[in-house]
């Protein structure tokens, strides 16, 4: 039996029909089977409280720390420290990784005594808090923050402090060891520091918000700096409102209990170095520490 050209037709186009719904029916049921990707978190966030402010935590939301020993950018804690200082590490970080507010510029790594690595941000390495639990080492839970201010030397970590504490040997200019009362000898002080770990410090010859050093050219700048900022975000330890600012020749620079705080030029703004303390002689420019008694009023 012969057909038609016009006979073919309406059973091509229901069988080109059927095909085309079959393939459509495939792909939605192939999307369907496939496994959602789940998202990637940051591996380091920021997190806040009204107390603190902002701080760095790790992806699942523990509070990262820094060490005021830790003057120059390495881990100086060991032995049981290290066991209720845990080191963080980030592993391989990319902007990508970071959260909102955080640069990659301001992180890197660093190899520990022990051997292994260990995140730094803005030079100083990271750890979690581990505080003894019946005996154990037991790492905080994500949100805790309990290890803050801890021996006045441990701190959260923060993206904005503009005042930060470092615990270290006094190396004066003359190579000589200095203790907090300037007399010769070995002993840590406490001190005032930039968010960089680099050192700050008082002029005696200053009165209350009176910089009595800087040249209106700033030609002696560079062997004193002033610390420029106005900002005041500074560890729990420290009373904020002791903070200030004047203004010096245009630029504003940061006060403690009024005493202008300065750079000392030859410490290179190298973390660690407070040469300063012996520069013309000890306790002309001591650093700037947390007990320094009030400024005299002009």
């Amino acid at each position: 039996m012969f057909y038609s050209q016009m006979q073919y037709r309406p059973l091509y186009t229901k069988a080109l029909y059927n095909i085309v719904l079959l393939s459509v029916l495939f792909m939605a049921c192939a999307k369907d089977s496939e496994p959602e990707t789940p998202e990637k978190k940051p591996a380091i966030l920021l997190a806040s409280t009204t107390d603190l402010g902002s701080y760095l935590t790790d992806t699942l939301g523990n509070t990262l720390y820094y060490f005021s020993n830790d003057y120059n950018g390495q881990n100086n804690c060991s032995g049981g420290c290290a066991a209720l200082w845990p080191v963080y590490y980030a592993g391989d970080i990319t902007q990508e990784s970071l959260g909102e507010g955080l640069d990659i510029a301001d992180f890197a790594e660093i190899t520990t005594s022990s051997g292994g690595k260990q995140t730094t941000y803005k030079s100083w390495p990271l750890y979690y808090y581990a505080p003894l639990v019946s005996g154990a080492n037991i790492r905080e839970s994500p949100g805790e923050i309990k290890g803050e201010g801890f021996n006045n030397v441990w701190y959260v970590a923060k993206p904005d402090y503009s005042i930060m504490l470092v615990n270290a040997q006094l190396v004066g200019h003359d190579g000589k060891k200095y203790k907090s009362d300037y007399t010769e000898g070995e002993g840590k002080t406490l001190y005032f520091s930039d968010a960089m770990g680099i050192t700050l410090y008082t002029f005696a010859k200053d009165s209350a918000n009176l910089n009595k050093f800087t040249n209106p050219d700033f030609s002696n700048n560079a062997v004193w700096p002033i610390y420029e900022t106005d900002k005041v975000v500074v560890p729990s330890t420290l009373d904020k409102t002791l903070f200030g600012a004047i203004t010096v020749f245009g630029k504003k620079q940061l006060t403690y209990k009024g005493w202008p705080l300065y750079y000392f030029g030859d410490d290179e703004m190298e973390r660690g170095n407070n040469k300063g303390v012996s520069f013309p002689a000890p306790k002309v420019w001591p650093v700037a520490v947390k007990d320094a008694p009030p400024a005299p009023t002009p």
